[in-house]
C-alpha cells in the first residue's frame, strides 16, 4: 500500500473490526479518546454526524474510526482544533474543496518540519551535554 492510500485509509476508513456498529463506550475503549471528548468532536463539528439508534444512543461505524485516527494524527501534529474543524467542514462541502484542504494540509505539514528541526537541534544540545557528563563520570551512568 502506498502512503497515499494509507493516508486516504486512514481518513476514510479503517480495517474492519467485524462490526460496523459501536457505542461510544466501544468508541472511547477503542480510540483512547473519552465520551466526553467524543461528545465534544461531535458539538464543535470534528467529526460528521453521528447515527443514533431507536434509543438515542450513538452508534459509530468504521468509517468514522478511520475519521477518528485520521484526527488523531491531525492531534499529533499540533493543528489548531480550529484548523481541524474546518477541515472537517471541508470534507462535508465536497470535492471542490481540495484545494483549500490540501493548503490547509501543507501548512500544517511545514508546521511539524519546523517542529521537527527544532527538536532535532534541541536533542543535538543534549546530546552534547550527556558525553560531556559521561566523560566528567568516566563514562558510569548513574
Amino acid at each position: 500500500m502506498s502512503v497515499t492510500e494509507s493516508v486516504q485509509s486512514v481518513e476514510s476508513t479503517t480495517a474492519p473490526r467485524g462490526k460496523d456498529r459501536y457505542t461510544i463506550s466501544e468508541v472511547a475503549a477503542l480510540t483512547g479518546l473519552t465520551a466526553h471528548t467524543l461528545r465534544w468532536y461531535e458539538r464543535i463539528g470534528l467529526m460528521p454526524h453521528v447515527d443514533r439508534s431507536h434509543t438515542g444512543q450513538r452508534r459509530f461505524t468504521e468509517r468514522d474510526l478511520g475519521w477518528l485516527a485520521f484526527v488523531g494524527k491531525l492531534r499529533l501534529t499540533g493543528m489548531p482544533v480550529a484548523d481541524m474543524v474546518r477541515y472537517a467542514e471541508l470534507v462535508r462541502e465536497g470535492d471542490h474543496t481540495h484545494a483549500e484542504r490540501r493548503a490547509l494540509l501543507e501548512s500544517t505539514r511545514s508546521d511539524v518540519v519546523r517542529r521537527i528541526a527544532e527538536l532535532q537541534s534541541a536533542l543535538a544540545v543534549l546530546d552534547l551535554k550527556i558525553d560531556h557528563y559521561g566523560t566528567i563520570c568516566g563514562g558510569v551512568s548513574p
